[in-house]
C-alpha cells in the first residue's frame, strides 16, 4: 500500500524519513519529492478561464458608487446639472478604488509575501505492506503533516 503525505520543508521531514526506517519501511520504499515554487508572478486581471480572486474592481465600485451620488447632489448648484456630475463623480471615484486596489495588490501584498517567505512543500510517498499502514500514518501526523492519504 502507498501512503502519501505533503510536508513544509522543514526539519520534521528529516526526522519523519528516519523515524519511517526505525520502523522498519526501508530507503527504497520511500520517495520524497520537492515541489518548485511559483517562478512567474500571479498575473493581475483574470480571464473567463482564469481567476485567482484578486478583484481590481470592488473597491472602485463601492467609491464610485458614494462619489456618483455626492456629484449628482452637488450637481443640481452646478452649470451642467446632475447627470452629468453624477457620471464624473463615478468616473473618478473608479478610478481612485482601482488605484487604491492596484497599490495594495502590487506594493503590500507582494512586500508581504516576500517577507514570508512561502517555502515549498514536499510530496512524500511511502510504499509500505499493509500491516504497517496504520503505524506509518502516526508517523506521519506525529512529525506534521499538512495532509496525508492511502492508496
Amino acid at each position: 500500500m502507498q501512503v502519501f503525505s505533503s510536508f513544509e520543508h522543514s526539519i520534521n521531514l528529516e526526522l519523519t524519513v528516519t523515524s519511517l526506517e526505525e520502523a522498519g519501511i526501508e530507503k527504497d520504499h520511500i520517495l520524497a519529492v520537492s515541489l518548485n515554487n511559483r517562478a512567474e508572478e500571479q498575473k493581475l486581471f483574470d480571464t473567463l478561464h482564469r481567476a485567482d480572486g484578486v478583484s481590481l474592481f470592488d473597491k472602485g465600485a463601492a467609491i464610485g458608487t458614494a462619489f456618483s451620488v455626492i456629484g449628482a447632489s452637488i450637481g443640481f448648484a452646478l452649470e451642467w446639472g446632475p447627470i452629468i456630475w453624477g457620471i464624473i463623480g463615478g468616473g473618478i471615484g473608479f478610478m481612485i478604488g482601482f488605484i487604491i486596489d492596484y497599490f495594495l495588490y502590487k506594493v503590500v501584498a507582494k512586500r508581504k509575501r516576500r517577507l514570508r517567505g512561502k517555502k515549498t512543500e514536499v510530496i512524500l510517498v511511502v510504499e509500505c505492506p499493509n500491516d504497517l499502514v496504520e503505524k506509518v500514518e502516526n508517523i506521519l501526523w506525529e512529525h506534521l503533516a499538512l495532509g496525508v492519504a492511502k492508496v
